[in-house]
């Protein structure tokens, strides 16, 4: 069985890195009890000390009830396993460490995910040996403040396209991330999508916990805001 297939795919939490640590590890405890499946730590301006000190942390809190991965960082991964710290993979994007290379690394049984969204990705991840991704983060949904470097917005219908087109060339499923609103998920779940990737949708919210159980149930707005 691949990685994707021994984890839950449908509720992604990529941290907001603007959060203090104290509060990250709240957020994240709370939204992992509202039923995130995946957490991402987004830490890009921090050292890989200081990234290894944060998964160690999200590792106690999260508890193995979600897989947790390295946003980009394939060296804060294998740091963080030779601390002992149980990180289960590491999602790539487009200027990042091949995931080839990645996989290598990180070896069969690591979560790896890749962000995707043009028609020459899908042209790479052909031509990738099977197994190399287990998913891909299709977007954005739509611009989204929590990521200023983000790809043409695809629109719900555009990344439902992709995700059909990627499952068509490599058997690979997706999860729609930027800008992902609470009744976008029924629609991004009926059209095929694996599931969703936010931020600020629970990193911005009173009650994280409340907000990932209605992006779960494809509630209405949030209070809070798109990720």
């Amino acid at each position: 069985m691949s990685a994707a297939g021994r984890h839950r795919l449908d509720l992604h939490l990529v941290t907001d890195e603007h959060l203090p640590v104290d509060r990250l590890l709240d957020v994240v405890g709370a939204a992992v009890d509202g039923g995130v499946t995946v957490v991402q730590l987004r830490a890009k301006r921090a050292t890989v000390r200081e990234q290894v000190r944060q998964l160690a942390g999200l590792a106690r809190v999260v508890r193995g009830r979600a897989a947790l991965l390295a946003d980009d960082r394939v060296d804060a991964v294998l740091a963080a396993r030779e601390d002992g710290v149980p990180v289960d993979g590491v999602h790539l994007g487009q200027a990042d460490l091949s995931p080839v290379l990645a996989r290598r690394l990180l070896g069969a049984a690591s979560l790896v995910g890749w962000t995707a969204h043009a028609p020459q990705h899908l042209e790479a991840l052909r031509a990738m040996p099977p197994g190399t991704v287990d998913y891909l983060g299709v977007g954005v949904v739509r611009a989204t403040a929590s990521k200023d470097d983000h790809p043409p917005q695809l629109g719900v219908d555009g990344v439902a396209a992709f995700a059909a087109a990627a499952a068509e060339a490599a058997g690979v499923p997706s999860v729609a991330i930027g800008g992902v609103r609470a009744e976008d998920v029924g629609p991004l779940r009926a059209a095929g999508l694996a599931g969703v990737a936010v931020v600020s949708a629970i990193c911005s919210a009173d009650d994280p916990a409340a907000a990932a159980r209605a992006l779960r149930a494809g509630a209405p707005a949030l209070a809070g805001g798109a990720a």
